[in-house]
């Protein structure tokens, strides 16, 4: 599967401000200093991020992002749809023109499996994966790195 940096920083994105869900905003220069990803891409993903209705924006002093509805409503594969990105195996991106513009041979296979993975990720809410403990002390580390606020535990 080919997932881009896209669809990976953007929920990687989610998974901070879910962690981070305490009724205050958070600002993008965190999600950026804490995960390493460039401030302007953010502003970009979040601009779909808030298209799709998964996060609302907070103007003024101590503004920033946090999530338009509860993590345990919103699920990995809503996040990867909403900047763009397919769960897609097949060689020709379901255009079914995969070996000299017609269909190749294992095509329903590729088309079978990224069902399955979409299904799967589609499973998954943000509340699931970040009460996770191992993800959970992930952030608490990132956190005393980057001297920012320790995790509230999951609601």
């Amino acid at each position: 599967m080919r997932l881009s940096t896209k669809g990976r920083y953007a929920v990687t994105a989610m998974m901070d401000l879910a962690i981070h869900n305490d009724g205050r905003p958070v600002t993008l220069a965190a999600i950026s200093q804490c995960q390493a990803i460039s401030l302007s891409y953010l502003e970009q993903l979040f601009a779909k991020l808030r298209r799709a209705n998964l996060v609302e924006g907070v103007r003024g002093p101590g503004g920033g992002y946090r999530l338009a509805r509860p993590s345990t409503q919103i699920t990995v594969a809503q996040i990867i749809r909403a900047v763009d990105e397919r769960v897609d195996v097949t060689r020709c991106s379901g255009l079914e023109n995969c070996q000299d513009g017609e269909r190749c041979l294992t095509h329903e296979l590729w088309e079978e499996l990224s069902a399955e993975l979409f299904d799967y990720l589609d499973g998954i809410t943000l509340q699931e994966f970040v009460g996770r403990p191992e993800v959970r002390a992930i952030a608490q580390r990132q956190d005393r790195e980057q001297d920012r606020q320790l995790v509230a535990e999951p609601s």
